[in-house]
């Protein structure tokens, strides 16, 4: 039933058929949690095998003992593990932390702080810019606020961001950065296609100091086949451009969500560079973490094999929510949504004005999905129509109850309007 083309009294009908849904759904007290992209419990017990690879028995050493300080960029095995993974040189790579989101703050941190490539550092150099995807990831939105940096919206299209704005803006010499999700995009599952890589490989910013940064936390989620694609830091080599990439990447939702471990590539020039003030800032990271990753994965082919299973459990939940998606809205004409082939969200735009009242309607039932706005700088959709869905961490029983009640509380936001 085309909701746009109903009657008033039509509307108060089906508006009425809905609030006794949604009755029935708040007199069961629900209580589901749909607003973060977590692995669920299967997920994470995949690699519940981790730790036994530091079994005493095996030992801790190699360039070093791993279980001492030192080895500011991670130890030898591992870094040469992840730099075949991301295409780059073991020379061009820093592994650190436990999730990547560490090293983007650092980043801009110290590129407001100190500079990079030697010019003038960002706080000192007025208002600055920052170009942002949208609908994207809204931790990365925080980073860039909270160093008051302004954020300008540029529309994600079905191949990546509109290009043609992008290089528009990088004419601004206090545009500073970009933001970028390039594979399974946060939170529509686009990939970018080869064409637009290479145009963003080769832009000339007007800024010296320009960083496209190159979050590709989702290059091994596949839900499905595993997508090649472009490869960044040659392109850009290719154009002159290599210190102009900051790429980054974990095994966060790989292996254990609360003790993975990160890693930055970038030109060799800018690595030199970030390592000699992260021996300042750290006295070295957690090697062991590090060396039971590389034991546990052993090699990429043992990624891609752990990628499998997981995919074998996140696969029947994004059918199972688009299924619903298509049975309770496919024909009413006020929502349409992503059907991503990896990542961990499906991206939903509803009618303009009925977002935030969808999401409140939701809450209502006993189901709290990510706030609106959320996917857009200062939690400011201009339409107030995008709302993200992540599949993975509910129980599929939970996940099919809560897509329901998602799709009520939609079609009473649209109908009471």
């Amino acid at each position: 039933m085309n909701y746009l083309t109903l009657t008033a009294s039509e509307k108060q009908k089906l508006l009425a058929e809905m609030r006794e849904r949604m009755n029935l759904y708040v007199q069961k007290g629900l209580k589901l949690d749909m607003s973060r992209g977590k692995p669920s419990k299967d997920q994470l017990d995949l690699s519940n095998g981790l730790y036994k690879e530091l079994d005493p028995s095996l030992g801790y050493v190699g360039k070093q003992d791993y279980r001492n300080y030192g080895i500011n960029d991670g130890i030898p095995e591992i870094k040469k593990l992840f730099a075949e993974l991301a295409g780059v040189g073991e020379n061009e790579i820093i592994v650190a932390y436990n999730a990547s989101l560490n090293l983007m703050y650092d980043s801009v941190q110290r590129a407001m702080q100190f500079g990079v490539s030697g010019c003038e550092p960002w706080n000192k150099q007025g208002k600055i810019k920052w170009i942002c995807p949208v609908p994207g990831y809204d931790r990365h939105f925080a980073v860039t606020e909270l160093f008051g940096i302004e954020m300008i919206n540029v529309d994600m299209k079905d191949d990546g961001p509109d290009m043609d704005k992008v290089e528009e803006l990088i004419k601004d010499p206090s545009v500073k950065g970009m933001w970028n999700v390039p594979k399974y995009s946060n939170p529509t599952g686009v990939v970018y296609s080869d064409a637009v890589v290479e145009r963003l490989a080769k832009m000339k910013p007007a800024a010296p100091d320009f960083r496209l940064m190159w979050d590709n936390a989702y290059m091994v989620h596949a839900l499905y086949e595993q997508r090649e694609q472009a490869n960044i830091l040659a392109l850009a080599k290719k154009y002159g451009n290599e210190d102009m990439i900051y790429g980054f990447g974990s095994t966060s939702k790989i292996t254990f969500a609360g003790a993975g471990v990160a890693f930055m590539y970038s030109s060799e020039k800018n690595i030199a560079e970030i390592k000699k003030q992260m021996n300042i800032q750290s006295i070295g990271p957690d090697k062991m973490v590090q060396l039971a990753h590389y034991r546990f994965f052993k090699n990429v082919e043992g990624i891609y094999a752990l990628m499998e299973k997981h995919a074998a459990i996140m696969r029947p939940k994004f059918e199972a929510v688009i299924e619903i998606l298509e049975e309770e809205l496919g024909d009413t004409g006020i929502a349409k949504w992503t059907k991503p082939e990896g990542g961990y969200f499906i991206s939903v735009d509803l009618m303009p004005g009925t977002a935030k009242k969808t999401v409140a309607l939701a809450k209502e039932m006993g189901v709290v999905f990510t706030g609106a706005g959320a996917t857009y700088p200062y939690k400011k959709d201009p339409n107030d129509s995008n709302l993200r869905i992540a599949p993975s961490l509910p129980p599929i029983d939970e996940l099919v109850e809560a897509t329901h009640i998602f799709a009520v509380a939609a079609k009473i936001a649209y109908l009471s309007e």
